[in-house]
């Protein structure tokens, strides 16, 4: 439909008409333009890091009592500790024997200690370490999300609910959550070299087939 603009002259005319033309870009910014136009899902996967605290009394010559091994254990258990926990041992003495004696609790839930300890709050105190438990956890904050129903014939947008499902998954998935923040190194190597030995040794093996066929009657023994 046509616009009729009124007679105006000079400058007014010139405003009025350039009000009139700024209408279509004034709906382009409307509710639209925080849309997602691209194919990357709005809702990402978040890692956090949460660290538990235990500490143990220590022998004066180095280790760990008997029964505070079993208090460490129970510590643990009630953790319920798993691959992706990370323990350490902030030790001030550095006791080799006392470093031992909470591996071997650890090994219990097939843990192997850190080689550092993260800082934590608070002072050691004398005659006692602390053992650190640092537990990564992964979600997806926001999915399902259904806020926006988008028309896609008409906006040309990405949906926000996009990558909920593939992106929730992977995070309940993944068994070591810091994964999805460093990654993980391919293999080595020497396990591709040990690949193509087992590649080339069955490669260059004969066929089975190469002696002949074994002849097989199908008449009975009786």
């Amino acid at each position: 439909m046509p616009i009729r603009l009124p007679q105006l002259q000079g400058a007014a005319r010139v405003l009025l008409l350039a009000g009139v033309l700024s209408l279509p870009l004034a709906a382009c910014n409307g509710p639209t333009a925080d849309m997602n136009r691209s194919l990357e899902s709005v809702h990402q996967p978040v890692v956090q890091r949460s660290s538990f605290v235990f500490d143990v009394s220590t022998l004066p010559g180095g280790g760990v009592a008997v029964s505070e091994q079993r208090r460490l254990a129970g510590w643990l258990e009630a953790l319920d500790l798993g691959y992706g926990d990370r323990v350490a041992i902030d030790d001030p003495v550095d006791s080799a024997t006392t470093r031992d004696a909470v591996e071997k609790v650890a090994g219990r839930f097939g843990i192997l200690l850190a080689d550092n300890a993260p800082v934590t709050e608070g002072d050691i105190a004398p005659g006692t370490a602390r053992i650190v438990v640092s537990r990564t956890e992964a979600s997806v904050p926001g999915c399902p999300d259904w806020s926006n129903k988008i028309d896609n014939r008409t906006n040309n947008a990405t949906s926000p609910n996009y990558g909920c499902a593939v992106n929730s998954n992977l995070a309940a998935m993944v068994a070591n959550k810091e994964d999805l923040v460093r990654g993980v190194k391919g293999p080595s190597t020497t396990l591709i070299q040990s690949n193509s030995k087992a590649i080339k040794a069955y490669r260059d093996a004969p066929p089975t087939g190469a002696q002949g066929l074994k002849e097989v009657s199908s008449k009975s023994g009786s």
